[in-house]
């Protein structure tokens, strides 16, 4: 992954190539949101979780009023 930011004017080109026209005013925000993203992403990948197995899913009881 790139530690390049992604400035306001690659957002709205990104965006537009993805069929998601940003007002002028938006760019500034989805690439600050978009480097967020990156950065976390970024911080994640470094973690060594070693033998930590992966986590288990159980559904005990399913509900049968709708409720969860």
């Amino acid at each position: 992954m790139s530690d390049v930011e992604l400035t306001a004017t690659e957002a709205a080109r990104w965006a537009l190539r993805a069929g998601l026209p940003l007002e002028s005013e938006r760019h500034a925000e989805v690439a600050a949101t978009a480097n967020h993203i990156h950065a976390v992403v970024r911080t994640l990948r470094e973690l060594d979780f070693g033998e930590t197995p992966p986590a288990t899913h159980t559904v005990e009881a399913e509900a049968t009023d709708g409720s969860l």
